[in-house]
């Protein structure tokens, strides 16, 4: 079948053996590459109810049928397990080279189960898989890893091949929940505890490398399209402000709509964002935008710090939800500092929304006198070492280490903890946009932004972010069109450029099958119902899908607020529409296929 290369590579690190496995060509039909491929596989080879950190749980990477193509926006991988921070369905994903690297081996997907004995590399190239002691590698923090893990063993002396790395630093090492995967230094696969998974496979690295191309169905009109969208995007208002001042410009959107989380969750307001937003990067550090390849947005800033105690740190960012996260929750009204603290947590390999809510978490704690431990707003060295404290899992650190639900149950804070499913909500808050209440609520992996990327329509305008009224309509359009874009694997940068009739064209001249508006939202339905099926497997209750008591309440300064009523009309419209019953079940049966 066009658009994929028709094998699947299963690893076992216990036994340190692979096989190259193939699978009906009506499971790439029903739910195509990537997320749905993925998705898939998971649901059929994890068992039911395992242990997240169990050898029995899978880690799945995957690229999408455009993956390695001319498509713009199309250098990227999903990693796919069962999430050690929420037990529950586990996606993330990640740009940069790597991506290519990965389907330069030529599979669909790499399935990695087991444990190693030992501390291991695995290297991966289409033949399959060959397993290294990774010796003094483990322990090392990310950067220094990658570059070990390329040196020792990623050179080929070939010009053919496409080499690269993914890693997990100490975090991941040690099993704080919320670890994450890192490639190219500063790209992360980095939300839901991926890199705990790894670690948990005692796997330091992965390495990738080969040579293999997909056979895509109509080469000429995957040129033409590409060329077509880079001219009508040319002179789109998104794209120039991404490409000028990349994601921290969302600081000033979102102050000035109410919605930035600010003091843990009090505000929706921040008075010193001037400080932190794109603006001061600017102005205050050395920027020069960066793109991944096959994209013409170059969203990144590759940052130096020029003056101050941080003079000469170099990293790529920050990204908007990092400085909401260590800006606004933790009130750090520095954009440098927050640079400094973002840098320690990709050494460490560490999610920095997690991370960033954990600190603001923490200090309220304080506050209240349910810890001892001196940590305050605006501590810049206090929450630099209590992320330190975290990643070795030291004192209060290891308590904040297994998860804000654990730290809540610990502190008593229960009801006073912002998460939904386990997973921190990331820098939108829903009292000023009600939509992003819903996205929060129902997401398969926790409060997530970037599945349907709902926040987006809501700050332009395009939607009411205050009526409830048909929310749920617009809500499940834009969770449908971008689980496409996640089964491409595709930027989530692209989605103005990537409508229904988009979708339909580009999965034709990349896989030959012919899909209307109606045939995609199907199939993008299916993939919803194979998740849900799997997340309510895993434990998954009606309750789940909502809303921490604490963004109930109103802000202290605002009048702006999302109600229970509100959160629940949604609710069932969005299952009405989904086809599933009042307590958000599907009705249908996934059968293993597999």
């Amino acid at each position: 079948m066009y658009g994929f290369y028709g094998r699947i590579l299963k690893v076992d690190l216990s036994t340190k053996r692979f096989n190259i496995t193939t699978i009906d060509e009506k499971i790439y039909c029903r739910y195509l590459g990537g997320k749905g491929l993925a998705s898939y596989l998971l649901y059929t080879l994890n068992p039911e109810g395992v242990d997240p950190l169990s050898p029995a749980n899978c880690l799945i990477f995957a690229t999408g049928p455009v993956t390695g193509s001319v498509i713009w926006g199309s250098s990227r991988y999903g990693v796919f397990t069962k999430s050690s921070q929420t037990g529950l369905y586990s996606e993330s994903y990640s740009g940069g080279r790597v991506p290519e690297a990965i389907d330069s081996t030529g599979f669909d997907a790499i399935v990695i189960m087991g444990k190693s004995k030992k501390p291991a590399v695995l290297e991966i190239h289409p033949e399959g898989a060959v397993f290294h002691d990774a010796g003094d590698i483990w322990g090392m923090e990310t950067y220094e890893a990658e570059d070990a893990v390329n040196q020792r063993f990623g050179i080929t002396g070939s010009k053919r091949k496409k080499t690269g790395s993914v890693v997990i630093g100490p975090a991941g090492e040690r099993l704080v929940c919320f670890a994450v995967i890192e490639n190219d230094y500063w790209r992360s696969a980095g939300r839901t505890g991926t890199g705990t998974v790894m670690g948990s496979k005692n796997l330091k690295a992965i390495v990738f490398k080969g040579d293999k191309r997909r056979l895509l169905f109509d080469k000429e009109n995957i040129k033409t399209f590409s060329k077509q969208v880079a001219e009508k995007s040319r002179d789109n208002p998104s794209v120039l402000a991404f490409k000028s001042w990349g994601t921290p410009n969302m600081v000033r959107t979102a102050n000035l709509a109410g919605a930035f989380p600010t003091r843990y969750w009090a505000q929706g307001f921040f008075d010193g964002w001037e400080n932190i937003s794109s603006q001061a990067l600017h102005e205050r550090c050395s920027v020069k935008p960066h793109a991944c390849p096959k994209c013409f947005i170059s969203c990144g800033r590759m940052t130096t710090v020029v003056s101050g105690r941080h003079a000469g740190l170099k990293i790529e960012g920050p990204e908007y939800e990092t400085i909401y996260a260590f800006g606004g929750i933790c009130l750090i009204d520095s954009i440098e500092e927050i640079a400094y603290l973002n840098d320690i947590c990709d050494r460490l390999g560490m999610d920095t929304i997690t991370a960033g809510n954990l600190c603001g978490f923490t200090i309220e704690a304080a506050r209240k006198k349910r810890i001892e431990f001196h940590i305050d707003y605006g501590d810049v060295d206090g929450i630099a070492g209590l992320l330190k404290m975290i990643a070795k899992r030291e004192g209060i650190g290891d308590i904040l280490a297994r998860g804000i639900r654990y730290a809540a149950k610990e502190w008593n804070l229960e009801d006073f903890a912002v998460h939904v499913k386990g997973l921190e909500p990331p820098g939108y808050d829903p009292r000023s946009l009600k939509g992003s209440g819903l996205a929060f609520a129902v997401s398969e992996r926790g409060a997530c932004h970037l599945r349907a990327n709902f926040h987006n329509p809501e700050l332009t305008g395009l939607i009411d972010p205050d009526v409830i009224k048909n929310k749920a309509k617009f809500f499940v359009d834009f969770e449908d069109r971008l689980t496409l874009m996640d089964v491409l694997i595709l930027c989530r940068f692209y989605k103005d450029q990537c409508s229904w009739e988009g979708l339909s064209q580009l999965i034709q001249i990349t896989t030959g099958l012919k899909e209307s508006k109606e045939s995609l939202q199907k199939r993008a339905a299916e993939i919803t119902d194979l998740i849900r099926c799997f997340n309510i497997r895993e434990g998954l209750k009606p309750e789940d899908d909502n809303l921490p008591m604490r963004l109930y309440k109103k802000f202290h300064k605002t009048e702006n607020s999302i109600t229970e009523d509100e959160l629940k009309a949604m609710l069932k419209d969005y299952y009405n529409l989904r086809g599933w019953d009042q307590n958000g079940l599907p009705k249908v049966i996934i059968k293993n296929d597999y």
